[in-house]
């Protein structure tokens, strides 16, 4: 039984120890890119729908499944399935015939499903070009991160971006990856990223993937239904803020996104400060509802106390989940 938990606890923490020591290399071959060349594949195969314009979107009463919708729906339970039982089966082959090599692969695919420090990088790059290349070279740096356009932002607003994705990626880059390592292992925690690799290819409310990409929507939703309201909480306990508890209770749910706006809120409470409002996306006016009242400046500084709560939550849910082994 404690070599079993050993066989968990290693890889776990080997995993994150390569992440803070090297991000996300872009030289390294990494898994999702895989993902995200099975799904193009995939998508170019099955989805006819002319990619133009947006989507009108019918109310629930009326809508039904379509073929294009169940052609989208298949390919994701395909991929999914077949990312589970492949990590499945080769961690069950090395586990049998190789401890050692078991040891090694896992803790890699624990490295490649964190993307923490790779998160606060680009964050902190973000801030960084604002202060030293000027507007324009932090606008196109935040386009790398962000899915809005930020071609007319102002240095405030490309602050509040950054602070936004920080905590939304937090749950579905660090902490969720984390959760399904808890509940399965690599397997899970591939299966996992598959989901949301799916969500951020296809998972577009236009024409082209409102029916192909809403199963793989829905299923990114509840994939992060947990994760997103466990990184809220957690960013809560390492900062002590009971107004970022009282920001997640208040404005958590007030957010277009039914997971989003929990990170956020915590964030926002925290900082004491005002995120959301409408942005462009893809060419579209989203008018998204504000997130606090307290429309302060955020300043240049604060992206190292961001960066600090990103890093003790991964520690707390590492050591969380260490305690729970």
């Amino acid at each position: 039984m404690v070599e079993t938990r050993l066989y968990l606890i290693i890889p776990l923490v080997a995993g994150y120890l390569l992440d803070l020591l090297l991000g996300d290399p872009s030289w390294l071959p990494h898994p999702v890119r895989l993902f995200g060349w099975l799904i193009a594949r995939g998508e170019r195969r099955l989805n006819k729908t002319p990619p133009v314009g947006p989507a009108g979107r019918p109310g629930n009463r009326s809508w039904r499944p379509t073929p294009t919708f169940l052609k989208g729906m298949g390919m994701t339970l395909f991929l999914c399935a077949a990312t589970y039982f492949f990590f499945r089966s080769l961690s069950d082959l090395l586990w049998t015939y190789d401890l050692p090599l078991y040891l090694i692969v896992s803790s890699v695919f624990v490295f490649y499903g964190l993307a923490n420090r790779q998160l606060v990088l680009e964050g902190r790059r973000v801030f960084d070009v604002l202060q030293t290349g000027g507007l324009e070279a932090a606008r196109l740096q935040l386009s790398r991160i962000v899915g809005r356009d930020t071609s007319r932002l102002t240095p405030q607003q490309i602050r509040i971006a950054v602070m936004e994705t920080l905590s939304e990626n937090l749950g579905d880059g660090v902490i969720a990856p984390l959760f399904y390592y808890l509940l399965a292992g690599v397997p899970g925690m591939m299966t996992y990223k598959m989901i949301n690799t799916l969500d951020s290819m296809i998972g577009y409310r236009n024409a082209r993937y409102e029916q192909f990409g809403k199963f793989a929507a829905r299923l990114d939703d509840a994939a992060n239904f947990i994760p997103a309201r466990l990184t809220a909480l957690l960013m809560v306990l390492v900062s002590s803020s009971l107004r970022g508890m009282n920001f997640i209770i208040r404005y958590g749910r007030r957010h277009k996104s039914p997971n989003a706006g929990y990170p956020e809120a915590a964030l926002a409470g925290i900082l004491n400060a005002r995120f959301g409002g409408p942005n462009v996306y893809h060419g579209i006016l989203v008018d998204k509802p504000f997130i606090g009242s307290n429309d302060r400046p955020i300043l240049p500084g604060e992206i190292k106390r961001v960066s600090g709560i990103n890093h003790r939550s991964c520690l707390l849910m590492i050591i969380i989940i260490l305690i729970l082994i």
